[in-house]
């Protein structure tokens, strides 16, 4: 599963009330709940949050990842979303807003990357036995993308096992303005038929993505139609592929050789 739960803050009137976007500061302590018992109910061996608090006053100190993986007895790992160097890790509430994967106990061995360019920097990577996700979060800036994407390609070039990228690409033209780009790294997207999952209440850009490699088979995909942050989310079901398995095994016993 792939969500951006915009910290958890909820939707529709409540959040712009006492002031328009004071949900971002006032949070909604409730609508974790809720997005809590969706996300178990699904029971997904594997989840990308986008936009998770990990422990800041919006929050009541909680932080949202711990809180959901203990609820799905899931492994967490996260990270703020912002490069070392950046003023934002520095602010109040901002330096908690990050991104993370949850995954089953048996699943380790996640790895931060970051951008060189934009605000939001931070790539995650999760190794499984037989796959590696990348879990992105990319500017809203057009230019800046496009520098993301490039490292991101460099990046996911040398990793030798099948690939699964999934995050928010902030792409207002949808799967037109990454079609080079999944050309180049031999992505295919999920979403077969460009279903929009922004904003949730009306869904008309398709802002996320689940892109697959070679060695992957997609055998399900679904958005629920829920509105508990103002991103749907998207539900990927995949096997690896029998020869990318003895590929990755080969792969193994070589090294030991």
């Amino acid at each position: 599963m792939l969500y951006n739960i915009r910290y958890g803050t909820g939707t529709g009137a409540q959040f712009h009330l006492p002031l328009p976007g004071a949900g971002y500061v006032l949070g909604n302590h409730a609508n974790l709940a809720r997005l809590t018992e969706f996300i178990k109910s699904r029971d997904p061996d594997i989840v990308g949050l986008i936009e998770v608090d990990t422990g800041s006053i919006r929050s009541r100190r909680i932080n949202q990842a711990d809180a959901i993986a203990a609820a799905l007895g899931h492994y967490s790992a996260y990270q703020t979303k912002y490069g070392a160097g950046s003023f934002n890790k520095h602010l109040p509430i901002v330096r908690k807003q990050g991104n993370a994967f949850l995954a089953s106990p048996r699943v380790a061995g996640e790895r931060f990357h970051y951008f060189e360019t934009g605000i939001k920097r931070l790539i995650i990577e999760l190794e499984l036995d037989e796959v590696a996700i990348f879990l992105v979060h990319l500017s809203l800036k057009y230019r800046h993308r496009h520098f993301q994407l490039r490292h991101l390609y460099d990046l996911i070039s040398s990793q030798q096992k099948p690939v699964i990228v999934a995050g928010d690409f902030n792409t207002f033209w949808g799967g037109h303005e990454i079609y080079l780009f999944m050309k180049a790294a031999g992505l295919r997207s999920a979403n077969l038929e460009g279903l929009p999952s922004y904003p949730s209440h009306a869904p008309r850009r398709e802002l996320d993505f689940v892109l697959y490699s070679e060695g992957i088979e997609v055998t399900g995909f679904e958005i629920p139609q829920v509105k508990f942050s103002d991103h749907l989310p998207l539900i990927c079901d995949f096997e690896v592929t029998p020869q990318a398995q003895a590929a990755t095994q080969a792969r193994r016993e070589a090294s030991k050789a």
